[in-house]
């Protein structure tokens, strides 16, 4: 097998995207960040921090007692969302990281490129498709560069299972299996008074929370887009009444590969993501989740081997792939176009939900 799996795996974390050293940035880009979830507090502000080419300099949240405590905290300026968008401090920052509910992303991206500001967005880039048209549609009237958060982009995992799927390790790839689930209702809160369980809010649960991961990983890794779309969603506790609490859907992309995924809100905690071609396997597992160590199984005729390698906190790869690019003036992928694919493919397979047929997607 030819280059061998060292070429891949002996320098892993490396960040074939860079190209600029980040002891010569002297003024990292400014970040204010819109929205105080757990995700933020625990995932985002580490990963601006420990990036060479972010710094957060300000936030907003519509809880004001959560503001104060985290700027006290984090030496922030703090600002009242109606302050964020009249501009009150946005000599402060350079850019805008937007992690609140998926039906209010929309607006403070407006405001974000009413400011000229550049923006990175939380996926999925908002509670429906016509909303998230209209975002991409407003960061394109304003010339602003906008980037959707899907950290398995720039994690070095990901990118070395492509890495091995272009060089061709496996074949022609036959089909694709994917996997995400979690007990939200355990792991991320026991209140069902949040916004994931509300429709108006999150436009779905199991589907647009997890299902965005195989959906865009396998397209990334792919290098395709799904050109058919069928989908089951199914919701049992009155919990998910109004939302989807587990989904299925399976995808077909151009050459005849098929990718099958599953995702579910009420279900033992796992991820994995499995490729399979005509002359071997990439396994990935665990796979999508930020606070776990994963490893790589690669399987060829009578080969098999696993790859250990030291995590990179993915955030921290994800801001610093984003602050490069905005010093370096080079254009993000994925951007709000690519985006826009995903969003289609979801609103897609709640059509496919709800009629029981399949969706061709129209170019």
């Amino acid at each position: 097998m030819e280059p061998s799996l060292g070429t891949y795996f002996d320098d892993f974390t490396r960040r074939d995207w860079q190209t600029r050293d980040p002891d010569s940035v002297s003024e990292p880009v400014r970040l204010a960040l819109v929205g105080l979830g757990w995700f933020t507090r625990e995932w985002a502000l580490p990963g601006i921090q420990r990036s060479e080419f972010t710094e957060a300099t300000v936030v907003t949240d519509v809880d004001t007692d959560a503001v104060d405590a985290f700027t006290s905290e984090h030496d922030l300026t703090g600002v009242s969302p109606e302050e964020f968008k009249a501009g009150t401090v946005a000599d402060e920052y350079d850019a805008v990281y937007v992690a609140t509910p998926n039906a209010t992303h929309l607006e403070y991206v407006e405001a974000a490129a009413d400011q000229g500001k550049a923006v990175l967005c939380e996926k999925p880039m908002a509670a429906s498709l016509d909303r998230a048209e209209r975002l991409v549609a407003v960061c394109a009237e304003h010339d602003v560069p906008l980037m959707v958060g899907y950290r398995m982009q720039t994690d070095p995992a990901v990118r070395r299972v492509k890495d091995l799927l272009e060089e061709g390790f496996v074949g022609d790839v036959v089909h694709v299996h994917a996997a995400m689930s979690q007990v939200m209702l355990g792991e991320l809160s026991e209140s069902t008074d949040q916004w994931r369980l509300d429709s108006e809010l999150s436009g779905g649960c199991a589907l647009m929370d997890l299902g965005v991961y195989p959906l865009n990983t396998t397209r990334f890794v792919l290098g395709a887009d799904p050109e058919r779309v069928s989908g089951h969603t199914r919701s049992v506790h009155e919990a998910f009444s109004e939302v989807d609490e587990h989904a299925s859907f399976d995808l077909g992309f151009p050459d005849g590969v098929q990718a099958h995924c599953t995702v579910s809100q009420n279900a033992q905690h796992a991820s994995r993501l499995e490729l399979t071609g005509t002359d071997g396997q990439l396994i990935l597992d665990p796979a999508f989740y930020e606070r776990e160590a994963r490893e790589v199984t690669v399987v060829r005729g009578e080969m098999e081997a696993d790859i250990e390698f030291d995590p990179v906190h993915q955030l921290e790869e994800e801001f610093a792939y984003f602050g490069h690019h905005l010093l370096t003036g080079t254009p993000f992928s994925p951007d709000g176009e690519h985006a826009l694919v995903d969003m289609r493919v979801l609103d897609a397979v709640y059509e496919s939900a709800d009629t029981g047929m399949p969706v061709t997607l129209s170019e």
